[in-house]
């Protein structure tokens, strides 16, 4: 069953609902040669975070050391056109979260790749909507190379997958269940970040936001799930009270 999840991964470059209608109706399929690291939702290894999920992920394709998810982690989220004073704030939480917490993002621009840059000296997770072959963004390419190394990177889509619109919100609820709490810095009110703290509070993840002055578009998102009884992180001290 294993190979056969992976036979039909690879041929529906990973989309879930084409992967479980090949499995319900026990479609044909023959073993292949596979050239990457990879746990099906049948393996020991695979994160139980994500058995949770509604539409858990059949397969999950990896780079880097799968034993940081055994770890206590913190999902980072935010803008991708990340303001200086989010960048700022960003680099300011990792530095009191990584001590406790593995960092999880999504590594996109802005504060996905500050996240996941700040967190390289105790270990970061990176949930991405394409194949591990494929770098997105090419700014990224550096970041990439250090977290296949020394941490990990997941996805759901096998190599040569594009990055597709469509891949990314979707990816979001593995971003939201394989953290313990989420934590956005910066979020406009109709956003990516928005789609995955609905996720987190799907699962009953803790969301905490990072507060913005008023007026401020980076921080509407955060600010009106502040209003709605999400956690504060005004200061150092909420931070490392987490």
């Amino acid at each position: 069953m294993r190979e056969q999840i992976l036979y039909y991964a690879v041929k529906y470059k990973g989309e879930w609902k084409y992967i479980q209608k090949a499995i319900e109706a026990n479609e044909p399929w023959e073993k292949i040669e596979y050239n990457g690291n990879f746990v099906t939702v049948l393996d020991k290894e695979y994160p139980e975070k994500l058995r949770k999920l509604q539409y858990a992920p059949w397969i999950l394709f990896y780079e880097g050391n799968l034993a940081l998810l055994d770890r206590k982690s913190a999902g980072i989220i935010g803008s991708r056109d990340a303001s200086e004073k989010g960048v700022e704030m960003c680099r300011t939480l990792c530095r009191h979260l990584s001590n406790k917490y593995v960092v999880v993002s999504g590594l996109a621009k802005g504060i996905d790749s500050i996240a996941h840059q700040c967190s390289l000296n105790r270990g970061t997770i990176g949930v991405i909507g394409c194949g591990l072959d494929v770098i997105y963004p090419k700014q990224n390419e550096a970041l990439y190379k250090t977290m296949r190394k020394n941490h990990l990177i997941l996805s759901e889509y096998p190599k040569g997958v594009a990055p597709l619109a469509f891949h990314f919100p979707w990816r979001n609820r593995i971003l939201a269940a394989l953290s313990d709490v989420v934590i956005v810095v910066e979020a406009k009110k109709r956003s990516g970040s928005m789609l995955t703290v609905n996720e987190a509070l799907a699962l009953d993840i803790p969301v905490y936001c990072m507060p913005h002055a008023f007026g401020d578009a980076y921080g509407e998102g955060g600010n009106l799930l502040i209003a709605q009884g999400a956690g504060i992180l005004s200061d150092i001290t909420d931070i490392e009270l987490i």
